[in-house]
């Protein structure tokens, strides 16, 4: 199928005419990027393998890497899932709309290259207004993953995607930004017990409450399901990002400052020390929730200046703060080796 592009789409606000030629467009195995409360996503007719392709190589993404369906109402989830249990209807009710996405049995015509291969499939229900426009204007499931580059960081409005690919997709919808400004939450409800796989705004206690049964966090030592964003290094900025405790930064940036390198830092707001004047600071919430929603769209405030290192002052080891932790050490993974050299240098323990 030749390739088509519509750029006169690409800066519009999302009215109802914008979002009804969206979903034309997703009709014909055009890609639409859209808003969610979680990221932006890149969307295509889960049931066009053409389409779906278009997102793998606009993202550069491995074929082997499953996609999150995306639905307008609990209803289609029968037309890709199958052996559905009743803790799935459960969780709809309670959570969806809303940033939790379930891993269930999948139909034998859910296109593998959605599944990764597998025999799950990954479904939710976005809670954005202009989500649900299109894809109940579309009528069926949207294939869509984030709207980035493969491995970078998230995009948390119509301008980073538009900075991560461009006149990549057909169509951008408007739709401010993201207000939880993480990932979902994905839950497997393909076995006996209830597993997070990837934590999110929707925490497992909360899940585990609504279940009425413990939640594992981390993964079925039975069965290894790949996922998205469960790479050991993902969500990365282009400058090497180093997460320490919050004591150890002035040390740090002074290290890297030594080094001839420019630093940025990320820090608590009631935190600020005299210490790292001289550093690109950004004073980020106390507040889980809105440390989430700031998150991804600080990260490339930060990177965009091209600094030689971003540190980041490490959250608290809660349980509030676990879906931002995970994303900060995915984030700092690729730079593991260099903050070690540092720690050596440093006489500091190991971060």
């Amino acid at each position: 199928m030749a390739t088509h592009r519509t750029n006169d789409f690409n800066d519009s606000v999302s009215t109802p005419d914008a979002i009804a030629a969206a979903a034309a467009l997703l009709r014909t195995g055009r890609i639409v990027a859209f808003p969610t409360e979680t990221v932006y996503g890149l969307g295509a007719d889960a049931f066009n393998p053409e389409a779906v392709q278009r997102i793998f190589t606009l993202k550069g993404r491995p074929a082997d890497h499953p996609l999150i369906l995306h639905l307008a109402n609990v209803a289609q989830l029968e037309r890709v899932a199958r052996q559905i249990p009743a803790a799935a209807y459960l969780l709809a009710e309670q959570f969806w709309p809303g940033p939790l996405t379930l891993i269930l049995h999948r139909r034998p015509d859910v296109p593998d290259l959605v599944t990764g291969g597998q025999d799950t499939v990954g479904v939710r229900l976005p809670a954005h207004p202009v989500a649900l426009s299109l894809l109940s204007a579309f009528g069926g499931p949207v294939a869509a993953p984030s709207a980035n580059r493969f491995g970078r960081i998230s995009p948390t409005t119509a301008e980073h995607v538009r900075f991560e690919l461009g006149n990549g997709p057909d169509v951008i919808l408007e739709g401010g930004a993201s207000a939880v400004g993480l990932e979902s939450t994905i839950l497997d409800l393909t076995g006996e017990q209830p597993v997070v796989l990837r934590p999110g705004a929707v925490s497992p206690e909360q899940l585990a409450e609504l279940l009425g049964q413990q939640v594992v966090v981390g993964g079925r030592p039975d069965r290894q399901l790949r996922v998205p964003g469960m790479l050991p290094s993902h969500y990365a900025p282009g400058a090497p990002l180093y997460l320490l405790p919050v004591a150890e930064l002035p040390a740090a940036a002074a290290h890297y400052r030594q080094e001839g390198k420019s630093v940025a830092a990320m820090v608590p707001e009631n935190a600020y020390d005299a210490e790292l004047q001289g550093c690109s600071l950004v004073g980020m919430p106390t507040s889980p929730a809105a440390y989430g929603s700031r998150l991804y769209a600080t990260l490339r405030q930060l990177d965009a200046d091209n600094p030689g290192v971003i540190l980041v002052a490490a959250p608290p080891d809660s349980p509030p703060w676990l879906a931002i932790n995970d994303r900060l050490k995915r984030a700092a993974a690729s730079s593991s080796s260099a903050s070690v050299t540092y720690t050596r240098l440093s006489g500091q323990t190991d971060h």
